[in-house]
């Protein structure tokens, strides 16, 4: 709980969930209810969310439906080298 404190405190933009819990999104309800509080108090606090490790378009479909705004992943696009 106390990292909702910096939620509050910190002056950030964006609020990015970690894939340990994207990951088992689907089938684990836990991970769901976590990542749809993470999402709404980040939008609460004003912040744009980052849904990280989206592999598949299932996962990509039920974050849209969440309301996240961004999100990463081989599910979105492979990564690439910076200096291309």
């Amino acid at each position: 709980m106390s990292s909702f404190t910096y939620l509050k405190a910190l002056p950030i933009d964006y609020l990015k969930v970690d894939g340990g819990f994207i990951q088992n999104l689907l089938a684990d309800p836990i991970d769901m209810g976590i990542v749809d509080a993470c999402n709404r108090i980040g939008h609460a606090a004003g912040l744009k969310t980052i849904a990280e490790f989206v592999e598949n378009d299932e996962v990509k479909d039920c974050l849209t439906k969440l309301g996240f705004d961004y999100a990463q992943g081989y599910g979105i696009a492979m990564p690439v080298p910076l200096n291309e």
